[in-house]
């Protein structure tokens, strides 16, 4: 029998650096707070049951309804979904949400995505641009919004949040900091006495005419825009700031993506969620510190994606089985011909080989990107059983002090290392593209089974391709996320030489 020694284990492991990118899963099994699998099923059954009362009657009608008029704003849907806690349920207790785990969140979303893409994007996006704002632990603009949140649906008065980084001239190039620099951004924010004078323009925001507060990217120097990046959180009805169109999509068309325009805006130092004054003191540089903030951001909202190409490679599959099984061919029913049944096969093992690659990126994320903190069981105990009252007491009174935001800070970016950030980040565009490859196969499969009855719009097969199109261009696109696939998670396994050769192939 053979066995190794604590240095040689210790040996063998730093040779194989991408050994604890493949075993996220494994290592939280035990580090991980058992109490995330109860919530976990808690949230589906929250979202199998929102899904069915709700989002399956008015699906294909909303559909109809942004077709005929790219102008109307789904209100109705959305104060909807605010009657039933779904813009606080993955708000920290803390902030006076409802306190489910973020690690849930992937599980509760495929039950609504499931159904409908649109009316999925319409719940989660607030939560993308909830993950802008934590990114940059700014502890007391995070207790600020997030209490307004909870407000909101106490009062039925929705207040949501988006992420606002996407320009006309640049798509891609202002989602990572190697191509800020030689893009065509132009969102300028000026300092002045007491805070930022923006102008500029954001497109393809999701549910920006729907929402309170906006999460946005702007740049004091955009020649150099990756060293001088603001995050500014600005307010509807702020002075300078209005919406443009909304855009006529073909696909995902009811979560409308909205223009914000930002002509002579201020915005004032206590809605400036970070900037380089604010980075001051962090080990790393300001470029490098924005870096980290996109790999927080995108770690965990290309994973949200990739749960989202789940949800539509399982929703093709339920339309193709359903077919299958009312349609009768040569004298027997679809699904008893063999040809049939292997399709079913492949769209089934689809869903699940992207739905187990999911959870591996959410793990990543438990363990070493956005709501790590969270789920450390100290924490999480500690938050889940401390009464409500309490915690408003003690934590709307710790938020103001900068203390809390410097030691937040301290610990999410200067004690997050390197390979952290790039398994977080890798992660989010591997199961990214996982997701949403999957996701147009299966639509692709049940079109081919449901023949013309699939282009039909009431057979609801269509809707889902149009809708799944969509995940391979947002977030960044596909071709982009396989080179941040290489760049985070193979090139450093290789030497500089071998990835020489081989671009040269």
């Amino acid at each position: 029998m053979v066995s190794l020694s604590r240095s040689e284990k210790k040996q063998l492991l730093a040779k194989e650096p991408l050994f604890d990118d493949f075993t996220c899963g494994l290592r939280a099994m035990g580090a991980q707070p058992k109490g995330i699998v109860k919530e976990s099923r808690e949230v589906m059954a929250i979202g199998r049951k929102f899904a069915e009362e709700v989002v399956r009657p008015y699906a294909r009608e909303l559909d109809l309804k942004m077709t005929e008029d790219h102008d109307f704003l789904p209100m109705d849907f959305v104060k909807k979904a605010n009657e039933w806690g779904l813009y606080t349920m993955f708000i920290p207790k803390i902030f006076g949400g409802r306190g489910y785990n973020f690690s849930a969140l992937g599980y509760f979303m495929e039950e609504i995505a499931s159904v409908c893409l649109s009316m999925g994007n319409l719940v989660a996006v607030h939560y993308l641009g909830v993950t802008m704002l934590v990114s940059s632990w700014n502890m007391r603009l995070m207790n600020k919004i997030l209490r307004e949140v909870a407000e909101g649906e106490r009062t039925g008065r929705p207040c949501l949040l988006t992420l606002a980084m996407t320009e006309p001239d640049a798509g891609t190039d202002a989602q990572n900091t190697e191509f800020m620099n030689t893009g065509s951004l132009r969102c300028h924010a000026k300092k002045v006495d007491g805070g930022y004078v923006v102008n500029g323009t954001k497109i393809f925001i999701s549910c920006g005419h729907l929402s309170t507060w906006h999460m946005v990217h702007a740049y004091t120097d955009i020649d150099r825009a990756a060293d001088n990046t603001v995050m500014l959180a600005v307010k509807t009805g702020t002075q300078g700031f209005s919406f443009g169109k909304t855009e006529n999509k073909m696909g995902q068309k009811g979560s409308i993506a909205s223009e914000l325009i930002f002509n002579n805006c201020f915005v004032p130092d206590d809605q400036v969620c970070i900037d380089n004054r604010q980075m001051t003191g962090l080990k790393r540089s300001y470029k490098e510190t924005n870096a980290q903030i996109f790999a927080y951001i995108w770690g965990a909202s290309r994973a949200g994606v990739g749960y989202f190409g789940t949800a539509a490679a399982r929703g093709a599959y339920e339309h193709a089985l359903r077919f299958a099984s009312e349609q009768t061919v040569d004298g027997k029913r679809l699904i008893n011909h063999a040809w049939c049944q292997s399709m079913l096969a492949q769209m089934y093992t689809n869903v699940a080989v992207s739905r187990v690659s999911c959870l591996e990126g959410f793990h990543a994320n438990a363990m070493h990107g956005l709501w790590k903190l969270m789920n450390l069981k100290v924490v999480y105990y500690m938050v889940k059983y401390t009464p409500a009252i309490v915690l408003d007491k003690i934590f709307i009174w710790l938020s103001e002090k900068p203390f809390l935001t410097w030691l937040f800070r301290k610990i999410c970016f200067d004690f997050q290392a390197d390979e952290e950030i790039n398994r977080v980040d890798g992660w989010g565009s591997l199961i990214k593209v996982a997701g949403t490859d999957a996701a147009l196969k299966n639509c692709q499969m049940a079109l081919e089974i449901m023949g013309q009855a699939g282009i039909r719009h009431d057979q609801g097969a269509e809707k889902i391709l149009r809708d799944s199109k969509l995940l391979q261009i947002y977030e960044g696109t596909n071709q982009v996320n396989r080179l941040n696939v290489f760049k985070r998670l193979i090139s450093k396994s290789v030497s500089s030489a071998d990835v020489f050769s081989a671009s040269n192939i």
